[in-house]
């Protein structure tokens, strides 16, 4: 078996425990048992409901969902931190992977210099928030996580935090819309790997190439199309 058929277990299985933990971003503790609705809700319960983001999650890896509440929580989860959503409602999940290259690791403190280098602010839950500039509760363009259990980063221990991948991901309805958003994520994802010496991989795991790249483009254009988000005039710079 080769070593990247071997990275790609091991990070499904790892994205099978993070499920868990995803879902509380855009939930409040409080409303932890309510089943998540689209963002373009205003359905009675006898509709049917937009898929949860642990199904959408669980349907590209091939995964049952985490039961929710499974994952511990970092004790801090409960205060005000940058990057919580203030609207729990969303409909659609992009994600990126960074990981490590066949037969290494990333490393706690390069991941620290990586995510500042990239705009990122450590808050809410314990990982990695891209917030929009001048608007920092608005609620993250994007998250980064570890895909090893609980998935947050441990300030604490960082010195000793070693992992295959993190887990960037986008939930729509976004504070931009769906294609600036993913303008902003994607170099993100491009410059943590270079800084890390890794590599980019789409939601199947596999290679980030252009045809992808394009592809998802052309399906964030569609989905900003029909909830008729009007295009930021400029994009994010790096």
């Amino acid at each position: 078996m080769s070593d990247l058929t071997l990275l790609r277990i091991g990070i499904a299985v790892a994205m099978a425990l993070l499920l868990g933990a995803i879902i509380y971003f855009g939930r409040s503790r409080n409303n932890g048992a309510r089943d998540l609705r689209g963002a373009r809700g205003g359905r009675h319960a006898g509709d049917r409901s937009e898929p949860s983001l642990a199904d959408q999650l669980a349907d590209g890896w091939g995964k049952a969902p985490v039961a929710q509440g499974e994952l511990p929580l970092p004790d801090n989860a409960s205060q005000p931190e940058p990057g919580k959503r203030p609207n729990e409602d969303y409909d659609k999940i992009i994600a990126l992977y960074v990981a490590a290259k066949a037969g290494n690791l990333l490393h706690g403190p390069d991941i620290v210099v990586a995510a500042e280098k990239a705009g990122l602010t450590y808050g809410y839950m314990g990982v990695y928030h891209r917030l929009v500039d001048g608007r920092p509760d608005a609620g993250p363009i994007f998250s980064v996580a570890n895909i090893i259990k609980p998935g947050s980063f441990d300030m604490s221990q960082i010195g000793e935090l070693e992992t295959p991948a993190l887990a960037l991901f986008l939930t729509l309805p976004a504070p931009l819309p769906a294609l600036d958003a993913w303008e902003t994520m994607e170099p993100a994802a491009q410059r943590m790997a270079g800084l890390l010496d890794g590599v980019v991989l789409d939601q199947e795991r596999n290679a980030l190439g252009r045809q992808r790249i394009q592809h998802i483009r052309e399906e964030l254009r569609a989905y900003d199309r029909q909830n008729a988000v009007p295009p930021l005039g400029s994009k994010s710079r790096w």
